[in-house]
């Protein structure tokens, strides 16, 4: 079983930037691909972008291209998500995940996710 530990949310005004971390530890981290997820009140939990295990290739959901970059350091055992010219719609909790697959796919996550473990997840706020 992999424990993950989100960090770097917090409040920024609509155009700002924050990027987000995403520590594992007590598995092989590099085998498996990786996931950003996001919750906003009263709504249900979405898919942001995902990173294949080798850190070659990235999804993300169509709200956030062009604006969000997935990546991950395997030497650190970290997934890291930069969100730039951020807006009030982003604002949510963002939660990192592993895939319980071995070497799938970022494609395959979003078609079929199967998640083995969630972080508890960091608070996104963006003001007008």
């Amino acid at each position: 079983q992999v424990q993950l530990v989100e960090s770097g949310g917090g409040l920024v005004q609509a155009g700002g930037s924050l990027r987000l971390s995403c520590v594992a530890s007590g598995r092989t981290f590099d085998n498996y691909a990786m996931a950003w997820l996001r919750q906003a009140p009263g709504k249900e939990r979405e898919f942001v972008a995902a990173i294949s295990w080798g850190g070659i290739t990235t999804v993300y959901t169509n709200s956030v291209k062009g604006r969000f970059i997935i990546s991950r350091d395997n030497a650190r055992n970290t997934v890291y998500l930069q969100m730039n010219s951020l807006k009030p719609e982003d604002t949510a909790v963002y939660y990192c995940a592993t895939d319980s697959l071995y070497r799938r796919s970022p494609a395959s996550i979003l078609t079929s996710p199967a998640f083995g473990s969630w972080g508890r997840g960091t608070q996104v706020t963006v003001s007008s």
